[in-house]
């Protein structure tokens, strides 16, 4: 198959990246494990008060539990540590029952209605390893091909990746409508503006899991909430 013209938006492992850069993800030390309960209100009251009808941030350093309503009565929980790849490829997430139990010990101690979120899960618990591209992620021009979302911009979670892509998808369209017959010209604007308006995001996605898993937590995120509000 040949193509004139190729978008890669194809997430984090892109197979079209390569086209036009060296760079691949690495592991930045963190991992999320996933997990999920339904009908909460129910079955499972207590961490249903906790959480409450928003979020909730359970935080110390190098580990948490981030847990959210969703519609239908679910709470979707994600279980944040700073953890080697070596801890997360020992433990067999495709035993769901000696998974749970395996994360749920590195919260030995914390309150069984918030650890509940771990070994209640109603669903397998699955490894989400956080990846990043390098900070600033760049490329020189190839005629004809161009990145979109992750395969661009591959950074730490912060609550902008599908807002970015998005964005970089409706811009990506209007580089072309604006440049009839011209693709070229096209992909060149929309590669320098994405480029220049992705690059400060790094910083901040870096800056947001420190905050809630660095040596200040949950301290430095109740203080950015604080400033936030008192600037707001």
């Amino acid at each position: 198959m040949t193509s004139d013209v190729l978008v890669g938006a194809d997430g984090a492992w892109s197979r079209i990246r390569p086209l036009l850069s060296d760079a691949t993800p690495t592991y930045t030390g963190t991992t999320f494990v996933e997990t999920y309960l339904y009908d909460v209100d129910r079955r499972h009251p207590a961490t249903a008060e906790a959480v409450g009808e928003g979020a909730m941030y359970a935080l110390t350093p190098g580990k948490g539990i981030v847990a959210h309503r969703e519609a239908g009565d679910i709470i979707h929980t994600y279980v944040e540590l700073n953890r080697s790849a070596e801890w997360a490829g020992a433990i067999d997430f495709g035993d769901a029952d000696a998974a749970r139990a395996r994360v749920a010990a590195e919260f030995e101690g914390w309150a069984p209605h918030l650890t509940a979120l771990i070994t209640d899960g109603e669903t397998a618990p699955v490894a989400r390893m956080i990846h990043t591209l390098p900070d600033g992620h760049r490329w020189e021009r190839v005629p004809g091909v161009t990145l979109l979302g992750d395969a661009a911009h591959l950074m730490r979670p912060s609550g902008d990746g599908a807002n970015l892509a998005m964005f970089d998808g409706s811009e990506l369209a209007g580089a072309i409508a604006d440049r009839p017959g011209d693709i070229e010209a096209a992909f060149t604007a929309y590669e320098e503006a994405l480029l220049a308006r992705t690059e400060p995001f790094y910083a901040e996605a870096r800056e947001l899991l420190d905050l809630c898993l660095g040596d200040r937590a949950p301290y430095s995120f109740t203080d950015f909430f604080s400033g936030a509000a008192e600037q707001g």
